[in-house]
Order: C-alpha cells, then sequence, then structure tokens
C-alpha cells in the first residue's frame, strides 16, 4: 500500500547484491545505457538521459518511499524500457553485458590467483640491470647525479632500451610472411608511441617497410562521451574509439584498398573524417600504436594469425627512500601529467583528477591481456625523475589544495601526495640537453626527432 504522498516519488537508495544499501545515483544508469549504445555503435548521451529518466520514474513508481528495489531489479527496468522504446540493439550488449559480469563474478577467485599478466621475467631483468648500474634505489639514483654521473646512467639506458625494441623488430621480421599487422599495445604514457617509431625504423634498415597507423585519430568527438559532475570526460574505455571504422579501414588496408584516414585535434576534442590518404602495399605491414591494442574487439576484422603483438609497460625495480618499489602507475601519471601540460592544453590538476578512468580501463581492457603478447618491451627509463621533477614538483601544493577538501577525489589526492613525497627525495637534474633527440623521454618533455605529437 503507497506512503504518504509527499513520499511516493522519492528513491533513495537500492540493494546490493551483498546485501548493503547503498545510496541510488540515476547517473550510473545513464552511463550504462549509453555504454551498452556505444558498444553498438550509439553515441547519444542526451537519448541515455533520457531513458534513465524513464527507468528512474518507473523504480520510484514501482518501490515508493521506504522500499528499495534490488540492483538485478533495477537492471531488469533497464533491460525492460531499452526494448519498450526499440532499443533492442541496446538491450542485447545490456544484457550479454550482464551476463559476462556474473561469469567475472563467478571466477573472480581463480583470476586474483592467476599471475601470468604480471611480467616476471623483465621484471627480473631490470633488477638486474639496476643493481649492476648501482641505480636500483633514489638515494643511489641521487648519488650519480651529485657526482656527474647521470649523463653515462642515461647513454647506458637508452643504448638498453634501443636494443630491446631492435629485438623486437628482429622478432618481427622472423614472420614477416604471415604478419600483415604490427600492434603496439601498453597502458597510458608507457612510451607507445616512441617505441613504435624505433621499430619502424628498425624494420626499414632490415628492408622491411612498415606503416605507421594512429588509432588517436579516431577518437570520438569529446562531446559525444559522458561527462561527470566535474566536467571530466571517460575517453578511455575502447569505446571512445570509433571500433567499427578502425576495422573498416584495417581490412581495406590489408586488401590493398586506399582509405583516408581522420584527424583528431585533442586541443579541441574533436575529428575530421577523410583527411589523409593511405595505402598499404602487399610487401608492406600496418602498424599501430594504441592503449587497447590488446583488446579483442580493436582488430577483429584482422585474423589472429596475421598479428603479432608488442607490449611495452614501466616494469621499474628502483625502490623509494623507504625501501618500496616505485608503482608503475606513478611513474606514467607523471609522464602523463607533464605531456598533457605541453602537448594537449590539459593542466596536472585535470590530469591526476582524470586518473582513475584511466586505471579502471586499464585494469579491465590492458591488463587481462598481457599474456596473449608476442614480446614484452620495458619502458621504464631509471634515470628520468631528476628530468621531471622540475616540470611537475611546483605544482603539486596547488594540485593537493585543490582536492584535499573534495571527498569524491580521495583518489586524486592520494596519488598527488605520493608524487609530492617521491620527487621531494629527488636530486632534480636541469640539463635536458644531454638527453639525445630519440629518447623515450622526450615523447613527454619534448625535443624528440620522431613526429609523436
Amino acid at each position: 500500500m503507497p506512503r504518504a504522498g509527499r513520499h511516493i516519488n522519492m528513491l533513495n537508495n537500492i540493494i546490493k547484491r551483498n546485501g548493503t544499501i547503498v545510496p541510488f545515483d540515476q547517473e550510473k544508469i545513464t552511463r550504462a545505457i549509453y555504454k551498452a549504445a556505444a558498444s553498438v555503435g550509439g553515441h547519444d548521451y542526451t537519448l541515455s538521459k533520457t531513458l534513465s529518466d524513464e527507468v528512474t520514474q518507473f523504480l520510484k513508481q514501482s518501490y515508493p518511499y521506504p522500499d528499495m528495489p534490488l540492483m538485478e531489479e533495477v537492471q531488469d527496468m533497464v533491460e525492460k524500457v531499452l526494448i519498450e522504446n526499440g532499443h533492442a540493439q541496446t538491450a542485447k550488449s545490456f544484457i550479454l553485458y550482464r551476463e559476462n559480469r556474473r561469469k567475472e563474478r563467478q571466477q573472480q577467485f581463480r583470476r586474483h590467483k592467476k599471475s601470468s599478466n604480471i611480467p616476471y621475467p623483465t621484471m627480473y631483468e631490470m633488477l638486474v640491470w639496476n643493481l649492476e648500474n648501482e641505480c636500483e634505489s633514489i638515494e643511489k639514483l641521487n648519488h650519480l647525479v651529485t657526482n656527474g654521473q647521470l649523463p653515462d646512467l642515461v647513454r647506458k639506458a637508452d643504448a638498453a632500451f634501443n636494443d630491446k625494441t631492435l629485438r623486437a623488430a628482429e622478432a618481427i621480421a622472423k614472420e614477416k610472411d604471415r604478419i600483415k599487422l604490427v600492434i603496439i599495445a601498453g597502458p597510458s604514457s608507457s612510451g607507445k608511441s616512441t617505441t613504435t617509431a624505433k621499430i619502424t625504423q628498425h624494420l626499414g634498415n632490415m628492408g622491411i617497410e612498415a606503416v605507421p597507423l594512429n588509432i588517436d585519430h579516431y577518437f570520438f568527438d569529446l562531446e559525444m562521451h559522458p561527462k561527470d559532475e566535474f566536467g571530466d570526460y571517460d575517453f578511455e574505455t575502447p569505446e571512445a574509439l570509433d571500433l567499427a571504422l578502425i576495422n573498416d579501414h584495417l581490412s581495406k588496408l590489408v586488401n590493398g584498398e586506399t582509405v583516408k584516414i581522420p584527424y583528431y585535434d585533442f586541443e579541441a576534442g574533436r575529428r575530421r573524417d577523410n583527411v589523409t590518404d593511405v595505402c598499404v602495399k602487399p610487401e608492406q605491414i600496418i602498424l599501430i600504436d594504441t592503449l587497447h591494442g590488446l583488446y579483442g574487439q580493436m582488430t577483429k576484422s584482422i585474423p589472429e594469425d596475421k598479428k603479432f603483438k608488442v607490449y611495452i609497460e614501466t616494469i621499474s625495480q628502483l625502490k623509494d627512500m623507504d625501501g618500496n618499489f616505485i608503482r608503475w602507475t606513478d611513474i606514467r601519471l607523471l609522464r602523463r601529467m607533464v605531456r598533457d601540460m605541453k602537448f594537449r592544453g590539459y593542466s596536472p590538476t585535470r590530469t591526476i583528477g582524470h586518473w582513475h578512468y584511466v586505471r579502471r580501463s586499464e585494469m579491465k581492457h590492458i591488463i587481462p591481456y598481457v599474456n596473449d603478447v608476442d614480446f614484452v618491451i620495458n619502458g621504464a627509463l631509471p634515470y628520468e625523475f631528476p628530468f621531471m621533477k622540475k616540470y611537475i614538483y611546483d605544482q603539486l601544493p596547488k594540485i593537493i589544495k585543490t582536492w584535499e577538501n573534495n571527498p569524491k577525489k580521495q583518489d586524486a589526492l592520494l596519488r598527488a601526495k605520493r608524487i609530492q613525497k617521491l620527487l621531494s627525495n629527488i636530486e632534480s637534474y636541469q640539463n635536458d640537453g644531454i638527453l639525445s633527440k630519440d629518447s623515450l623521454l622526450r615523447e613527454f618533455i619534448g625535443g624528440s626527432n620522431y613526429k609523436l605529437h
């Protein structure tokens, strides 16, 4: 029997599967509908909001205050509204998502026990290299800076990275008769662009011509993505890219057809289609670098036996002043803060506030597929912190102040404080001139002789 009329339209809480009661959040419904639609080619956020309004209204009518729907009942209502409004494909995508999530929950324990996605051989190789070059800790790195030995460490580390990209190219060359597509994949700011340029260069020296295809140009316009309460967009998911167009172009290129690839303006957040003609000759191979290159839907138009997958990550084995290994994600966040500030028009505050989107997507769309690659490259540079400190360190107090009183941004605050503590113990090195023009670090600070931005 309905309660007092003034309560009928209230919907404050829902019940999760584990029995806990959490606040009802319509925005989550809107995003779920949008993502389901995006997976089948729809990118109308306004329509997603309208549909979520209808879901919310039905829930309020079906569960008058103080009744609370179960999470499953909320999802059932989403399916009902989608189907009744003629969005069968989106409903199917949403249903498949629910089923996949159910299977993931059932297999959670086994997934957590599985460790094949951790590159232990590369970790060990990096640790041995650091020990041999006496740079396995911040304390020893500082010693190299103050004693004028950093330039020698830079030279050795760059040579080691270049050798690794050469070995990757040699592995590709051995299978050139079967390969049509080389994928350079890895999380944000791991060094994919420089790695791609170097492998392309090495292959050229071997007489194998690779045609780079910049997947970043296939982003949808920024305004087509959901915006959160802070004005931030989640463009880190594979669905932020025009997967249908990517696959169409890859298929045509492999078949010898010419395609007109788009151009994406990161500062404006807009894509222009049909900008640059690209054609791949029978003796050439396509080479792409992208966050989600290991995600199956990204390149599904190309048979698996015609792909060669390279994975790059900042597999650092450097200890901080407390004796703990520095987090790989903090290295990449620091790089992205500098790169975004210098080349993409984003402030460091905005970048660190956005990082939770990056991590969520990495854990879902990148890390689970690391064991399905042909070659692993380490993009960590033992020498980079002394160079990077001057770009970001003085801005960290402002970043911390921005987020310290916002309970919804505690993740950003934690990361900012952690990076501030790390850099506070680093001896800064001011002379970028000792870095070669093909150094991976120049992908983030500028001055590379590769066309990266």
